[in-house]
């Protein structure tokens, strides 16, 4: 499991629980962000919690997305708009993103977005999206995808199998695609397959019923689809389970997607009473779980040295 916590510091009612449930890692939101300080001492209490150098991730997407802000970090446009200035303003752009996460240790990014974006794609998700062809948003997501682990930080891609033609907004409802599986397996699975070698990813509480009648994210078609036609072998996880696209209890959505073949659970509301019954359902990490895990740990490298002023120069005129 990947979990959260309530505030800007660990409590000891906190630190006691993770010690004993021993996520994999943790995920960060703006709730738990005030300043480089805190982050960093945030950070180094999650590790000495689990007594280990565990991934923190963040959803530092850029746009309306993003959980560190000004004034201690930089507001960064939106990933539709930035994807105008081409595939090296991407790997700057994202590459001095994770140089600020690092900073701070925050190791992991839920990033990029590889969902193809479509006219009728809900506006909570459209200008997350690097563009409208599949080609330019696999070109551009590998860029921002080596400019992340460059720095340091081990990319996310999103939303597996593609999110971009849901039209309701899968925090709040179940979206249903109903398009062919050609028409799928070309446009909106196509940049997954492209950069199908990155270590880790996260699915798409989507309903597909050309392929079965539950989300992706509890759907053993599905994640079959994922493993063996678009050929990800990374660290899957879910999209938070605590989003209204999936039905039933925590417990019981944490293992379904788990039996589906979902490698982790993503838990992001951060209250304990949650968690718990969360952490009992999903139990321990399965060996294939474990080796996915391991190998996506060793793509994570110290940061690249930098000039980020030189950087954000370049960056700046080419997104002029």
């Amino acid at each position: 499991m990947l979990g959260g916590i309530a505030g800007l510091s660990l409590t000891p009612d906190e630190a006691a629980f993770f010690c004993a449930a021993d996520p994999w890692g943790f995920i960060l939101f703006g709730r738990n962000v005030d300043s480089p300080d805190q982050l960093r001492r945030l950070t180094a209490d999650l590790r000495e919690a689990v007594g280990r150098d565990c991934v923190i991730t963040v959803d530092q997407e850029g746009g309306r997305v993003q959980r560190l802000r000004a004034p201690h970090w930089t507001d960064w446009p939106a990933p539709l708009d930035q994807a105008r200035a081409g595939p090296r303003a991407m790997w700057l752009y994202y590459h001095l993103i994770g140089q600020e996460l690092r900073a701070v240790g925050i190791d992991s990014n839920c990033a990029p977005t590889l969902d193809v974006a479509q006219d009728a794609t809900h506006p909570f998700l459209r200008n997350r999206c690097l563009g409208t062809d599949p080609a330019q948003v696999a070109k551009l997501g590998r860029a921002a995808a080596e400019g992340l682990l460059a720095a340091g930080v081990l990319p996310v891609v999103k939303h597996m199998p593609g999110h971009g033609r849901a039209q309701s907004d899968s925090h709040h409802d179940l979206p249903t695609v109903d398009a062919d599986p050609a028409t799928l397996d070309a446009v909106d699975f196509a940049p997954f397959r492209a950069l199908a070698d990155l270590p880790m990813g996260m699915t798409a509480h989507i309903r597909f019923p050309a392929f079965d009648t539950v989300p992706a994210t509890a759907s053993r078609r599905l994640i079959g689809l994922i493993r063996e036609e678009i050929g990800f072998d990374g660290l899957l996880m879910t999209d938070d389970i605590t989003m209204n696209a999936l039905s039933g209890t925590e417990a019981e959505r944490a293992r379904a997607s788990l039996a589906a073949g979902c490698d982790l659970v993503l838990h992001c509301n951060g209250t304990l009473a949650a968690m718990e019954p969360v952490v009992q359902a999903a139990g321990a990490m399965t060996p294939e779980a474990r080796r996915r895990a391991d190998a996506a740990l060793a793509r994570r490298r110290p940061p690249a040295p930098a000039d980020i002023a030189a950087l954000t120069a370049e960056w700046r005129a080419l997104s002029a």
